[in-house]
């Protein structure tokens, strides 16, 4: 008998996302994946260069550990939980991603026109790889959060800063796709 994989259904994964959203809130925590970088350089000693990194970040242990569990999970899911790497992606984007330069959309998660290493060790790939690092760090100190920490922990206790990162993310994210990647594809 074949097990067939697939996601879980919003109806389970979204009430454990808000059980485990209440409990954070419950504990006085708040979950975000871009502050365990600024825990890592305070690890690391980067109080010593500057304020910022200052803080105790033993206290922060606990977020840390749940980074490697997603980064753990994220593997097993992959490596073994996956049948195969395609993904399913609806047609017309399939077309509209052909016509840009990505071949066989939907094979596999990260299109190889951009992720591959051949392509990354190429002038245009390199800076893409840096520029976009820097933007992504920049936006994420920018706007006091990730995507996961506004969108999930800011969203759900309603802070209207997180309201407006989570909308300023969503105009970036469009505009990435249908301006900026084309140029950049082609």
């Amino acid at each position: 008998m074949d097990i067939i994989y697939q996601p879980w259904p919003w109806y389970v994964a979204g009430p454990l996302i808000a059980l485990v959203m209440f409990l954070l809130v419950y504990s006085g925590k708040t979950f975000g994946v871009s502050s365990n970088f600024r825990t890592m350089c305070a690890i690391g000693g980067a109080g010593k260069v500057n304020d910022f990194f200052k803080f105790d970040w033993k206290a922060s242990m606990w977020n840390l550990v749940f980074l490697g569990g997603t980064v753990i999970g994220g593997f097993i899911a992959a490596n073994y939980l996956t049948p195969d790497s395609s993904v399913a992606i609806n047609p017309k984007t399939v077309q509209v991603l052909s016509e840009i330069g990505i071949e066989n959309a939907g094979q596999q998660y990260l299109p190889p026109e951009i992720f591959s290493p051949e392509s990354a060790f190429t002038l245009k790939g390199f800076l893409i790889l840096v520029l976009g690092g820097f933007l992504v760090g920049f936006g994420t100190r920018y706007a006091g959060g990730c995507t996961s920490g506004h969108a999930i922990t800011g969203m759900s206790n309603l802070q209207i800063p997180s309201l407006i990162a989570v909308i300023g993310f969503f105009i970036g994210g469009l505009t990435m796709t249908y301006l900026i990647l084309p140029l950049l594809i082609q």
